[in-house]
């Protein structure tokens, strides 16, 4: 139980890496917020956390909203204390090459993945200071913070940010004891994923399979799609790590994790 007595909110945690998240959270003692924007699924997430002996609660939150993050961070707060791990793993995706990519749709990847990292950053930490018991922000990156692909450059770009943001709050949160580190993953076969497998099929002319080969696993050392488990773990590891000697910095999680 390397969680007992830690209380969670993790953005984006209806579905996905974020509900594999609460879910290995849970089962280590933390109480879990689950936040997302469609609540209906995030209380079907808290459900099957509390039928598996663990505590959570649902939040209705749109991370683009300020006053939506405040009001989340708040009630979890009242409800629970404190907050210890706040991970911004909120994220979207649109496929476009870039003379043909809109402002709107670069604004809204940017915004959901961004501003939203920020809302949630700036609310955690205030809370983290006022209690004086430090704490840990944890970032959803993704193998695009370190490299990128065509067709996706507002994710790229604000994935690659992510890493500013991050080192910005190890050192400014190190004196108040707050912990910082980004979590880059290798593709996930999450519905995220799976809707962009026919989409960069038809846009860079080739097969499904192609995608999956050729663009999505052509760079990982086991040809092989990271796990949830393999995020879940890493994002157990780093929230329970008993010291700040790995603030600051990014972990690359692949079918076999290392750090960097």
């Amino acid at each position: 139980m390397q969680l007992i007595d830690k209380t969670a909110l993790i953005t984006g945690a209806a579905g996905g890496i974020g509900r594999a998240i609460a879910e290995r959270y849970a089962r280590e003692g933390a109480r879990v917020a689950v936040a997302d924007l469609d609540l209906t699924a995030a209380e079907a997430t808290v459900r099957q956390i509390g039928d598996a002996g663990g505590e959570a609660m649902a939040l209705a939150m749109d991370v683009t909203d300020e006053a939506a993050v405040e009001a989340g961070v708040a009630a979890m707060v009242e409800r629970w204390g404190g907050l210890d791990i706040a991970i911004a793993n909120a994220g979207i995706q649109h496929i476009a090459p870039l003379h043909a990519l809109s402002f709107a749709d670069w604004r809204k990847v940017m915004s959901v993945h961004l501003d939203g990292a920020f809302l949630l950053t700036s609310a955690a930490l205030r809370q983290m200071y006022r209690q004086e018991r430090g704490g840990c922000l944890l970032y959803m990156g993704s193998v695009h913070s370190k490299l990128a692909s065509p067709l996706k450059a507002p994710y790229v770009a604000a994935k690659h940010a992510l890493l500013g943001l991050c080192r910005s709050v190890a050192k400014e949160g190190a004196a108040h004891r707050v912990r910082a580190n980004v979590i880059c993953p290798g593709f996930v076969r999450t519905p995220l994923v799976d809707r962009q497998i026919p989409e960069q099929a038809e846009a860079l002319g080739i097969s499904e399979e192609a995608v999956i080969r050729d663009v999505m696993l052509k760079d990982t050392v086991d040809g092989e799609f990271t796990t949830l488990e393999d995020i879940a773990e890493v994002a157990l590891h780093l929230a329970a790590f008993p010291s700040a000697a790995l603030t600051g910095q990014s972990v690359v999680a692949s079918h076999g994790w290392y750090m960097q």
